[in-house]
């Protein structure tokens, strides 16, 4: 090479080594300092030395309180379901399971006998009527008879709502003379109740 031709080139600003700059701390809390990256030796002179620069930190970042658990509201909203549901049920439950039909009133009588009196070979028509409160049940009743007869024991199912139940008794009567009669009816449940009613039989 010719010294001739020989030139120097100016080199750009960013050839140099410039002296390191300081590195601000991201916070101070405390004694301790905490450095960003790039920590240079001047900053860690600062914290007390090099080795010691991230070790003395002992510190804890402040507590996050964890969230709570969303409660949810279905709980609660099919526990009133359920009570409102037991409530129904056991409505229905009273009304056909609870308290049974209550008699009030029996009366007996005898029907088509004008002076309650029946004819030769005659069948005495005799109806009982049990007036109730109208609540379901069953009668538990039997007819007595004044010649030393008894029926057995009979039944009879009430509905809902029927405040009367019609029990009947054909009585047959045969042969010549007059006999005085009379039918019992007992109601031996719910509750006891009788009631009889009399009438002749004429022959002759």
């Amino acid at each position: 090479m010719n010294d001739d031709d020989y030139s120097a080139t100016q080199l750009g600003s960013h050839w140099f080594e410039r002296p390191a700059r300081e590195t601000a701390p991201d916070r101070a809390e405390g004694e301790v300092l905490r450095f960003g990256p790039g920590v240079t030796e001047v900053a860690a002179r600062r914290a007390g030395n090099t080795l010691t620069a991230v070790q003395i930190w002992h510190g804890t970042l402040p507590g996050v309180p964890a969230p709570r658990p969303v409660r949810s509201r279905w709980p609660f909203r099919y526990m009133f379901a359920a009570v409102v549901l037991a409530a129904v049920l056991a409505f229905l439950a009273w009304r056909e399971y609870g308290p049974r039909v209550a008699v009030r009133d029996v009366t007996v009588g005898v029907l088509g006998t004008p002076g309650r009196s029946i004819g030769c070979d005659g069948t005495a028509d005799i109806v009982g009527v049990v007036r109730t409160d109208g609540r379901p049940g069953t009668l538990t009743y039997h007819w007595e008879r004044s010649d030393g007869t008894r029926s057995a024991p009979l039944r009879e199912r009430l509905t809902r709502g029927q405040e009367a139940a019609e029990l009947r008794l054909l009585w047959t009567f045969h042969g010549s003379g007059t006999h005085h009669a009379e039918a019992r009816l007992v109601i031996t449940s719910p509750t006891v109740h009788t009631s009889a009613t009399a009438f002749t039989y004429r022959c002759g």
